[in-house]
């Protein structure tokens, strides 16, 4: 396979397994309560579900290993934990919510059939490309994708182009961070770390290249997935925006239920009556490509652990798909409600791993990746206790610590401890 073509299916896989539910369904509601402020809040949402993730592939690019590798310098047994925890809320939240969403979207409108029904058909599907692991590149890059781009292009082109909308003059207090804070909910930072490995691997397996020739057509790749990423996003806030003026959502639906209205008003209006068969196949591809590169990385990370083991690649498999379709008969609003907490305990920690594993080593020490990484986690925990059990205490002690309000307590401090730890370094090392 020539470099042309290897850098193609790269990207376009690379695209498809971050693109799942959330990325479909989070940026229209987001530019609908935006309006007039869609592009500020694009800018916060860009920041966390498109900047930090192509980082994160950066990051796999330079250590060309697993995600165990993200955290060994802080220490053996943190990496390991950190894995763990990693891998457990992929398989727990985003890879059984691609289920919920295509259950609730897709085919609970279209067809006779119950949840549990559905999220077993839908695991089973997701377990034979697992189990085939060594054709998804060629099965998702070269097929899947390429019918998910054309179908989003081509909704978001008509929307914005043909069709005359109308903006709401809504007043977002904080634009800029609640588009951050919404790009939380797309897990995209936690799936840079879990699909880069996915993409590592399957590089090795598939491509005979050297190791600056490997690095080179992952970064490439993460630039053009990335830009892929933006695009999309900024069309589909663009588009939820555009028609905040007239579309009337109900306000006693859930914020699912919103969010599958409104895409499915975009996706009408773009294309007619087909629109809602289009919007149908394209939530179903889009989890489908998400769920299977989750529990393709827990399946990966878990073999290596164990020796290499196929059987245990195979059985973290079987156990991933049974989970999700456990937890997959949750609807999508309550998935997110759950991860909430856990995602303001290890996103924080998440971008810190992959910022300091991105910028260059003299920068980053294993005394500065200590240093910075246990801050982050010292200030994440307001921000987790808070959610949970708010208390006049806990909103004293927020009201010294900057940006803690808004879920960011742990940026200052962690930013302070990397310029300390690193002019402590220098020091030492003259001494």
């Amino acid at each position: 396979m020539n470099k042309t073509k290897a850098l193609a299916i790269t990207s376009f896989t690379l695209f498809s397994l971050f693109f799942g539910a959330g990325n479909l369904l989070l940026p229209p509601l987001l530019g609908y309560n935006a309006g007039a402020n869609w592009f500020w809040v694009s800018i916060g949402f860009m920041l966390t579900a498109v900047f930090i993730p192509i980082l994160g592939i950066y990051a796999h690019s330079k250590l060309q290993g697993t995600l165990f590798d993200f955290g060994k310098k802080v220490s053996p047994v943190f990496s390991l934990v950190y894995c763990i925890i990693i891998y457990g809320i992929a398989i727990a939240i985003p890879s059984p919510r691609t289920a919920s969403a295509t259950y609730e979207i897709a085919i609970a409108p279209n067809f006779k059939i119950d949840a549990l029904t559905s999220s077993i058909i839908y695991f089973a599907l997701v377990l034979v490309f697992v189990l085939n692991r060594s054709k998804i590149l060629q099965l998702v890059g070269k097929y899947l994708t390429p019918i998910i781009v054309l179908i989003l292009i081509a909704v978001i082109t008509v929307n914005v182009s043909t069709i005359e909308f109308s903006i709401s003059s809504v007043a977002l207090d904080f634009p800029v961070l609640n588009g951050v804070l919404e790009g939380y909910q797309t897990f995209d930072a936690i799936g840079s770390v879990v699909v880069g490995a996915v993409i590592i691997i399957s590089i090795h397996q598939k491509f005979n290249y050297t190791f600056e020739e490997k690095k080179r057509l992952i970064k490439q790749s993460g630039i053009i997935a990335g830009l892929g990423l933006f695009i999309i996003y900024l069309g589909l806030i663009a588009a939820g925006a555009l028609c905040s003026g007239d579309v009337n959502l109900d306000d006693t639906l859930s914020s699912d239920m919103q969010r599958a209205s409104l895409l499915r008003h975009i996706s009408i209006s773009a294309l007619g009556n087909i629109g809602n068969s289009v919007l149908s196949i394209l939530i179903s591809l889009a989890c489908f490509t998400t769920a299977v590169g989750i529990v393709t990385g827990a399946a990966d990370y878990f073999r290596g652990v164990f020796g290499n083991s196929k059987f245990v690649y195979t059985v973290t498999a079987i156990l991933s798909c049974i989970f999700g379709v456990i937890v997959g008969q949750l609807n999508f609003n309550a998935i997110i409600v759950i991860a909430i907490p856990f995602l303001l305990f290890i996103y924080p920690i998440t971008i810190v791993l992959i910022l300091l594993n991105a910028i260059p080593e003299r920068f980053a020490t294993a005394f500065v990746f200590r240093g910075v990484v246990l801050v982050t986690f010292l200030f994440s925990i307001p921000d987790v206790v808070g959610f949970i059990s708010p208390s006049e205490t806990l909103k004293t002690i927020v009201r010294y610590i900057p940006l803690a309000a808004h879920s960011f307590g742990w940026v200052i401090p962690a930013f302070v401890t990397f310029i300390i730890t690193n002019f402590l370094s220098k020091q030492f090392v003259k001494h």
